[in-house]
């Protein structure tokens, strides 16, 4: 059985970018651009997620060991960063294929008009046929400010632009149920649902190069699988990983999709970190709100405002032993919202088109 996607994300990893010296692997890179334009002439679109830029950096410059890892980190980054988009451009170019550099924060998808803007662009380059070569921009992500990894920025991508798949690209060749290098631990082909916890069974050693280990992948593989995108693992290692994958013909983790949410539920899905305000719902509320039915947040089921918000800011919804219960948009501000509080007939703090629940 074939996968018959039309837009797919594909993610390569830092353990895959590079060789166990550190230095970029142009003869692996150049096999998965090759599969990359087999899929593409098959009349699919693809983004490609790529890490490699502190990689490519370490390949043309030697670093004092006088400065700290976040400053090396942004040297080898900004260095790095050009010769990682050229090595795409040239690899792709033997095909006949235009690439282009996307640089992105954390900060633009904290901000629906950011977000909007950027999903724009991606939609523009992907109608006239360009490949988005899209990259955190290590100069300015430091600490607070970084993705967990790439995992979790091709998850907000995918889930961005509506893709029916998002491919992981890793060395492995998928999530295995014990200790990979034990004989007796196994492949898990496929996964439904979120009632695994993998921290039982997946090693939560990180990879030698990447920040993100197995457990983040996988729980951002779940969490995108939710919100209606298949997801693969796979090991990139492999020669003919990506079309052997949509032909459904190798050994890797499939996490199957459950449901589909709209556009706007599925950016509020990633935004936990980014809520500025939080409001305490009652037990009725929050038994309206959990249930199968279509309900908005109204004044009514509100116990108290635990933090201030203005109009159009995410807010996080806690019930009265203030667990989290969902993520919504504020319709207005946190002062009219404690002027209503307990009101009937008064206009709902968070629409259900824009209220999240986990």
């Amino acid at each position: 059985m074939s996968h018959n996607y039309h837009r797919i994300i594909i993610k390569i990893g830092s353990n895959l970018f590079t060789n166990c010296d550190g230095l970029p692997d142009i003869e692996r890179i150049g096999n998965i651009v090759k599969q990359i334009a087999a899929i593409k002439k098959q009349g699919k679109e693809v983004i490609l997620v790529s890490s490699g830029a502190v990689a490519s950096g370490r390949s043309l410059i030697n670093v004092s060991e006088k400065y700290d890892a976040i400053a090396t980190r942004q040297l080898l980054a900004s260095i790095g960063q050009v010769k990682l988009i050229n090595t795409y451009s040239q690899l792709f170019e033997k095909f006949g294929i235009l690439c282009s550099q996307v640089l992105v924060t954390k900060e633009d998808f904290r901000d629906r008009m950011h977000y909007l803007n950027m999903k724009t662009c991606l939609d523009l380059l992907l109608q006239h046929e360009v490949i988005p070569v899209v990259n955190e921009n290590d100069v300015v992500s430091v600490t607070e400010l970084m993705f967990t990894d790439n995992d979790e920025l091709a998850g907000l991508i995918a889930s961005m632009l509506n893709a029916q798949a998002l491919i992981i690209l890793t060395n492995v060749d998928g999530i295995y149920n014990g200790d990979p290098k034990l004989a007796s631990s196994e492949v898990i082909d496929k996964i439904n649902g979120k009632s695994i916890d993998f921290s039982s069974f997946v090693s939560s050693g990180k990879s030698q190069f990447g920040r993100g280990g197995m457990i983040t992948k996988s729980t951002m593989a779940q969490k995108v699988a939710s919100l209606g995108i298949a997801v693969h693992i796979a090991n990139g290692t492999k020669d003919n990983v990506l079309t052997d994958l949509l032909q459904d013909d190798i050994t890797h983790t499939h996490f199957l999709p459950n449901k589909n949410a709209s556009g706007k539920k599925k950016w509020l899905a990633h935004s936990e970190n980014y809520a500025t305000g939080m409001v305490q719902v009652n037990d009725g509320a929050k038994t309206a709100l959990t249930s199968n039915r279509a309900t908005s947040l109204l004044p009514v089921g509100l116990v108290s405002i635990l933090s201030d918000f203005k109009k159009g800011d995410i807010i996080k919804l806690v019930d009265t032993d203030e667990k989290l219960i969902g993520l919504g948009i504020a319709e207005y501000s946190a002062d009219k919202a404690r002027e209503n509080i307990g009101q009937k007939n008064q206009k709902p703090l968070v629409h259900y088109d824009y209220l999240y629940l986990p």
